[in-house]
C-alpha cells in the first residue's frame, strides 16, 4: 500500500518537477514538500487545493490510491483541441482557407 507521501513524489516526477519547483507552484516551501513526500507530515487541505487548482491532480486518487493521477480534461477543452486539430488538416489538404 503507498502512502499520500509516495503518490506526491510520483505525481511530482511525473509533471518532472523538482520538490522546490513544486513547492513554489502551489506556494509552499521545499522542505513542506519533501515533509510530505517522507510521510514527516500530512498535506493540508490548501496544499491538495492547489494540487488540484494548478496541475489538475485527481484528489481521489492522491488521499485513497484510486483511478488515474490526473483528472480527464474537460469537455470544453477537448472539444476546442478537437476544433484546432480539424481545422489544421482542413487547411493543410487546402480544403479550408
Amino acid at each position: 500500500m503507498t502512502t499520500i507521501g509516495l503518490r506526491l513524489r510520483k505525481l511530482r516526477t511525473e509533471k518532472h518537477l523538482t520538490q522546490e519547483a513544486l513547492g513554489k507552484i502551489i506556494g509552499v516551501s521545499k522542505q513542506a514538500v519533501a515533509n510530505v513526500e517522507s510521510s514527516h507530515s500530512n498535506p493540508s487541505v490548501e496544499f491538495m487545493s492547489k494540487l488540484f487548482d494548478n496541475l489538475d491532480v485527481n484528489l481521489n486518487w492522491l488521499i485513497c490510491g484510486s483511478g488515474q493521477i490526473f483528472n480527464a480534461p474537460k469537455f470544453e477543452q477537448v472539444e476546442g483541441n478537437l476544433t484546432q486539430i480539424v481545422e489544421d488538416i482542413l487547411r493543410k489538404n487546402k480544403l479550408i482557407k
